[in-house]
């Protein structure tokens, strides 16, 4: 579980587990150029970040195809090839099943969908051009059960684990290995969910999400928790696994 010297690119850096897989890869030893939209954030998460390892920021949108191959292309130049590439940008849209809309519904998959794709596609000719490495997509529970308050996202998260085994199928003759991570952790992300919710909701909440995860009873520390999963995933300790929807939820999807 060695990093030391391994190229990474990161989208979604500024927030949440992009931040936390920031902190870690550099923590690890690896040279990092870590993205988002957010560029007071990204940039104070990247200079932030710690280790034997280094971080740059730079500017990228996951859902636009000329962002993302400009982007790519300035940083792998700036690390000089690329090892692996971890993919945790994404947004969440709440929506009751027959109430979404189309602006929501197009928006979601933009990020969460194409963004899988686009990034995927822009990372493989160089880790192929690298003798190979690691992309690590980000999945949900919600992509592997009813979500009817949040159907959008739900059927984002689905479609990516459908396109980390396709990706891994079609690239493993490149030695290029492609994984999701299904994570339950505490980001700004899941907490905006939580707000305004009334007593009922709240107590629906914690029987759906919590109650059914073996390890405490909550979502795990993206730092203490998710951290060093990205760490193994990314590095040659994990050559051998691909195709795989890895669940880092403390036990909420399978124990149960």
């Amino acid at each position: 579980m060695e990093l030391e010297g391994k190229r990474i690119i990161i989208t979604g850096c500024a927030n949440g587990m992009g931040a936390a897989t920031t902190r870690a890869f550099v923590n690890a030893g690896a040279h990092v150029i870590g993205m988002d939209i957010d560029d007071e954030t990204g940039a104070s998460v990247c200079t932030e970040a710690t280790g034997s390892g280094s971080a740059r920021y730079m500017h990228a949108d996951v859902s636009d195809n000329d962002s993302i191959q400009s982007a790519f292309a300035e940083a792998v130049s700036t690390l000089g090839g690329l090892d692996a590439l971890a993919n945790p940008a994404g947004i969440h849209r709440a929506g009751v099943t027959g109430e979404i809309t189309v602006e929501d519904w197009d928006a979601v998959f933009a990020v969460n969908v194409r963004g899988t794709m686009i990034t995927n596609q822009a990372a493989h000719p160089y880790l192929k051009e690298s003798g190979g490495g690691s992309i690590i997509n980000f999945g949900s529970i919600s992509g592997q059960r009813a979500e009817a308050g949040a159907a959008a996202y739900s059927a984002t998260k689905g479609a990516v684990h459908a396109w980390t085994r396709s990706a891994a199928g079609a690239w493993g003759a490149d030695n290029i290995r492609v994984n999701a991570i299904l994570p339950a952790m505490h980001t700004p992300m899941s907490r905006t969910a939580a707000e305004g919710l009334s007593e009922e909701k709240m107590n629906e909440r914690y029987w759906r999400n919590f109650h059914g995860i073996a390890l405490g009873r909550d979502y795990g520390d993206a730092d203490r928790d998710l951290g060093p999963v990205m760490v193994f995933l990314a590095s040659d300790a994990s050559h051998f696994i691909t195709g795989q929807l890895l669940p880092v939820d403390g036990g909420q999807t399978n124990v149960r």
